[in-house]
């Protein structure tokens, strides 16, 4: 477990700023300005639906499926975490983080259906045949994620040839299915004994083609596939969100997915023995149908920006690159240093030099293909088994699991074109912003309809208030966290929403009054901090009461950007606003370690582009800095 732990240890970001602070201001619940007072409610105590939702300490888990199975998940996952944490060495650290929400869709083409765009995540890029239905947006106030709860096949080679086509050819032949002399009537009327020996001959030859080890393919009819189940989805996405949320730094992206695979293969033998670090199905397989990689484009980053359609870059190469080096006496303490100094900013090529001699590197890879490869086994304390909270959704809750899943991608809007830009490239941002706006306006119809069909639903209207908050609609968003506020008036996200709306419309309304209207705004805002100080929406809504009025924030509400990081320390948005906030006060090193995830970080997210301008304003990292993570 040490060898982990060493990896690791150094990279958790931590910032220079002052202990957070909660918001010094009047806390005096004012009279619910501009909220209506004649709201109706209509409707019944609604009636549960399929899905359920199992919270344990660090997940909540929703799934249409059966209870017994969701509750197996979710114990398997918080053994996932005490797992990671046992091999960082933070078994027993504190932990503030907001829970990640894990949403878990009963078939594949209705994960398809819900159109949910990676954001802020992607993978590979792989090869096309691996693309498998996983999401994960860390949103500013919570991680979400969503994959399938069934399991998958992924076809690595597709023949024209089918067992039955063959058997029918060599039937015809007259061959038995040793290959011998034809049997008595074999080509004429046939013979069963026969026909039954050739036709399982053949399926154990498609089934073991290309194979180094068993258990390694799966046949399918004209394919070669491999399994991915449901359950290795799941840890792979969890160990990411572990290692971005409990140790952020800016990570390549091939150690991310590789670090992922690794996890995916995880084993829970009884109550207390946990099994990692085996090869994936179809390990072999896949390494012979694709074949190697250039060590030298994954180094550098090249492979990033190569065709997906072309490239022979898998998850099993990410795994076999990463499994080998966390597991190599020699190499682990260069993975280390190379990792170090990608988290302090340095370029690619500067990073993979702590490798030296990468064709050295090539030739053990390649010797590490056909090795036995080690996996470990650690104890899991069986007082540490922790029984999930299982409860049932109504109808109402139910509908609004793909809305609260969709709300990152559909309220982000792409940026306009950037000022000169040429007739071609104003078009496209043109469309592509309108195509959002289109999107996002189709989607806030449909949460309208629903909302007012459970109107007496509070999560209901929460998720409109949230939504028409963050597309700025403050008249709507009023609307609806009043109606929220009605349901539950002492609800902290329901004044939250309700004050950032009052905010809002201060900004559009008389500029005699803006800045009493302002105020007024601030105050529900803190006054739903004071209900529940861990909550990071009130935090992010006074920040925003500030930005939108186009004022610099008080050292309050950056204190409250450091803590709503803190609370979700893998959510680009917030790292943006604190490092921006950061800078403006001249705090210029403590900016650029917040920022650098953003900017150089594994993903493309929105907030990517105004990281990097604001990283080249800030001033490069001393090499004095990096000295904690050497070997």
């Amino acid at each position: 477990m040490r060898r982990w732990a060493t990896v690791c240890a150094g990279l958790l970001v931590a910032v220079p700023v002052g202990a957070a602070q909660r918001p010094g201001v009047d806390t005096a619940r004012p009279a619910a300005a501009g909220v209506p007072s004649d709201i109706v409610v209509v409707g019944t105590r609604n009636r549960p639906s399929g899905w359920r939702e199992a919270e344990t300490g660090h997940v909540v888990i929703l799934s249409d499926g059966a209870e017994a199975e969701l509750v197996r998940l979710a114990r398997n996952v918080e053994r996932l975490h005490f797992l990671l944490s046992a091999l960082t060495g933070r078994a027993d650290a504190p932990d503030d983080t907001v829970k990640l929400r894990i949403t878990m869709i009963g078939d594949v083409p209705t994960f398809q259906a819900l159109d949910l765009r990676n954001l802020r995540w992607q993978q590979g890029p792989f090869n096309d045949l691996f693309t498998l239905s996983r999401f994960y947006d860390p949103r500013s106030d919570g991680a979400v994620m969503a994959t399938t709860r069934v399991d998958q096949q992924i076809a690595i080679e597709r023949t024209t040839a089918t067992a039955a086509q063959v058997l029918s050819t060599l039937q015809a032949q007259g061959l038995n299915a040793g290959g011998g002399a034809p049997s008595p009537g074999s080509a004429a009327g046939g013979n069963p004994a026969d026909a039954a020996a050739l036709q399982g001959a053949l399926i154990g030859s498609f089934a073991t083609a290309g194979m180094r080890g068993p258990r390694d393919l799966t046949v399918g009819t004209g394919e070669r596939t491999i399994p991915v189940s449901a359950e290795s989805l799941l840890y792979a996405g969890y160990a990411q969100h572990y290692l971005l949320t409990y140790f952020p730094a800016a990570y390549p992206r091939w150690y991310l997915d590789g670090f992922a695979q690794i996890f995916a293969s995880l084993v829970v033998r009884g109550d207390t023995v946990l099994e990692f670090g085996r090869s994936p199905k179809g390990t072999s397989a896949v390494l012979n149908a694709f074949g190697a990689f250039p060590l030298a484009d994954v180094l550098s980053d090249k492979y990033l920006t190569e065709n997906p359609r072309k490239t022979g870059w898998t998850p099993i190469h990410a795994w076999l690159l990463t499994h080998f080096l966390f597991f190599s006496d020699t190499r682990r303490p260069q993975l280390r240093r190379y990792l170090a100094l990608r988290a302090s900013g340095a370029d690619a090529a500067t990073a993979a030099a702590a490798f030296g001699d990468q064709r050295q590197l090539a030739r053990e890879l390649r010797a590490y293909f056909g090795a036995r490869k080690p996996y470990e086994q650690v104890t899991y304390p069986a007082a540490r088994n922790e029984e999930p909270a299982v409860r049932r959704l109504t109808e109402g809750q139910a509908a609004f699991v793909r809305g609260r899943l969709e709300l990152g991608a559909r309220v982000t809007i792409p940026a306009a074109a950037p000022a000169g830009a040429a007739p071609d490239v104003a078009r496209r941002y043109a469309t592509a912003r309108a195509d959002a706006l289109a999107s996002r306006d189709r989607w806030l119809e449909r949460l309208h309809r629903d909302a007012d069909r459970f109107s007496a639903d509070l999560d209901a209207q929460l998720l409109l208030a949230e939504a028409e908050c963050r597309s700025d609609h403050a008249a709507a968003c009023l609307a609806a966290a009043a109606r929220a506020t009605a349901l539950a008036p002492d609800d902290d996200r329901a004044q939250t929403w309700r004050g950032l709306a009052m905010a809002l419309a201060a900004i559009d309304g008389p500029a005699a009054t803006r800045a009493a209207d302002l105020a007024a705004a601030r105050r529900v805002i803190v006054a739903a901090n004071r209900r529940d100080p861990s909550a990071v929406e009130p935090l992010l809504a006074y920040h925003r009461s500030f930005a939108v009025a186009g004022e610099p924030g008080p050292v309050a509400a950056i204190d409250g950007l450091q803590q709503a990081m803190e609370g979700v320390p893998a959510a680009p948005e917030t790292r943006l606003q604190l490092a921006t906030a950061l800078a403006a006060r001249d705090r210029r090193d403590a900016a650029r370690t917040v920022v650098l995830p953003v900017a150089v970080g594994a993903y493309d997210s929105p907030e990517r582009p105004a990281a990097q301008a604001l990283l080249a304003r800030l001033p490069g990292p001393a090499a004095a800095k990096s000295q904690e993570a050497l070997p």
